[in-house]
C-alpha cells in the first residue's frame, strides 16, 4: 500500500494525523452523512474538521482514477483552493489523501475545517421562516456572484448550500464541490443553475426578480427560464424514480 497527500501550508502540523486518517476515520463515530460517501466531524490536533471519505471505486474506475482522471478527493481540494482565489466561500481546505493498493487508487479523503453554519437552503424551501423571502433574495445575489466569477457548481442542490446568519445579512458557503466547472457564464444560462432546488414557482419568482435586477435580464424572461429548467429537472428525476420502481418489480401507484 502507498499513500499520496497534499496539505495546505497552514496545516502541515497535521502530517501524522493525515497519514493515519484511515484508522482515525474508522474508529470515529461522529458521522453526519452516510450514503455513497461518508462525512464525519473529527477533531485532529485540536482542529475541528469535516473528513469526507470517498467510496472505493469499482475496478474500472480505480484504473481510470489512477491513470487518466483526477480523484474526487483531488478535485474537491483543488476546487476549494480555486474558490478561495476567486473570493468564494467554501470551508477551509486542509488536505487530500489518497491510498493505493496494488498500484491502483483505493479509498481517498478530503479534509476541510468545520464551517459552523445555521442551516442549508433546504430549510427556507421547506419551512415558513419569517425571513425566507430575504434569504431567497440574498441567495439569488450570491448565485449571480458565483456566475460572475465563472463558477458553475454541477450539484447546486439544497444540501450543498450552507447559510450562516450574520450582522450584515447571510453568509453562503458551498460544499460537495468535486463536480464543478470554471467557465464564462452568461446570465440566461445562469438561470439553469437553480434547477436542482425543487423550489415552488413563487420561490423562483423571488429569486428570479433579484437575478434579473443584477444581471440586466428581462424579469419575466428570467423567471420563465428558471421555471422551465426547474420543471424539466423534476420530470427527469420523477421519470428515473418510476423507472427504478419498475425495474424492481414495484408496479404500485401512490395512494
Amino acid at each position: 500500500m502507498s499513500i499520496r497527500y497534499e496539505c495546505h501550508d497552514d496545516y502541515l502540523f497535521l502530517k501524522s494525523s493525515l497519514e493515519s486518517i484511515r484508522e482515525i476515520f474508522m474508529c470515529d463515530d461522529h458521522s453526519i452523512h452516510k450514503a455513497r460517501n461518508e462525512l464525519k466531524i473529527i477533531e485532529l490536533a485540536r482542529v475541528k474538521t469535516v473528513v469526507k471519505s470517498f467510496k472505493v471505486p469499482h475496478l474500472l474506475n480505480r484504473i481510470v482514477y489512477t491513470f487518466f482522471r483526477r480523484s474526487k478527493a483531488y478535485k474537491s481540494y483543488h476546487n476549494a483552493l480555486r474558490l478561495q482565489e476567486l473570493g468564494i466561500s467554501t470551508p477551509q481546505p486542509i488536505a487530500l489523501i489518497e491510498f493505493f493498493e496494488s498500484g491502483l487508487l483505493a479509498d481517498s479523503y478530503f479534509i476541510s475545517e468545520f464551517f459552523d453554519y445555521d442551516f442549508t437552503i433546504r430549510t427556507p424551501l421547506l419551512e415558513p421562516l419569517a425571513d425566507r423571502e430575504a434569504i431567497f433574495t440574498a441567495f439569488a445575489a450570491y448565485t449571480y456572484q458565483l456566475h460572475q466569477a465563472g463558477v458553475w457548481h454541477l450539484d447546486y442542490s439544497p444540501g450543498n448550500i450552507l447559510i450562516k446568519r450574520t450582522e450584515n445579512g447571510y453568509q453562503f458557503s458551498i460544499v460537495d464541490i468535486n463536480r464543478m466547472v470554471f467557465k464564462t457564464i452568461c446570465p440566461l444560462e445562469g438561470c439553469e443553475n437553480f434547477n436542482k432546488l425543487w423550489a415552488f414557482d413563487d420561490e423562483l419568482e423571488i429569486m428570479g426578480r433579484e437575478y434579473a435586477r443584477l444581471s440586466g435580464l428581462d424579469e419575466a424572461t428570467t423567471i420563465a427560464e428558471m421555471k422551465r429548467h426547474n420543471d424539466a429537472n423534476k420530470r427527469v428525476k420523477n421519470f428515473k424514480k418510476r423507472l427504478k420502481k419498475v425495474l424492481k418489480g414495484d408496479f404500485s401507484t401512490p395512494a
